[in-house]
């Protein structure tokens, strides 16, 4: 588990714009049964999240297609909803940070940690535009 004073600001750099945290299982099944889009950004304390992946999927949402919900699940502090979450992503392994697009329950788009590592903010909002212009 991670020092709440570390954590903190990560997590409100998505729930300060829209991202609703995610911190149950039951909280994960609820978001995910909802009819519509729903986006589920898998939060970490690595470099990776901060440099691109936070930012990239913040810059995603400048469209006019979005997703019609926006969560987010911390790995290494919601622990029990970050597994939940992951249930829902099979067959993709555990990775964080991660994006998940989901359409009506369904998995359709997916960013796992080796998407975002050494991509760009831009190439990650870019990736993310194009899966919500598909299916949002």
């Amino acid at each position: 588990m991670y020092p709440e004073e570390l954590v903190k600001p990560m997590q409100e750099e998505l729930t300060s714009n829209g991202f609703k945290a995610l911190h149950t299982a039951e909280d994960v099944d609820s978001a995910i049964a909802k009819k519509g889009t729903t986006l589920v950004m898998i939060n970490s304390v690595c470099g990776c999240a901060a440099g691109t992946a936070r930012p990239g999927t913040l810059a995603s949402l400048h469209n006019n297609k979005k997703p019609d919900y926006l969560t987010t699940v911390f790995a290494g502090v919601d622990k029990e909803s970050t597994a939940k979450a992951r249930e829902y992503m099979v067959p993709f392994p555990p990775s964080s940070p991660a994006v998940a697009l989901f359409k009506d329950g369904e998995l359709v788009h997916m960013l796992e940690r080796h998407h975002i590592e050494g991509r760009s903010a831009q190439m990650i909002a870019e990736n993310l535009a194009s899966a919500y212009e598909e299916f949002c």
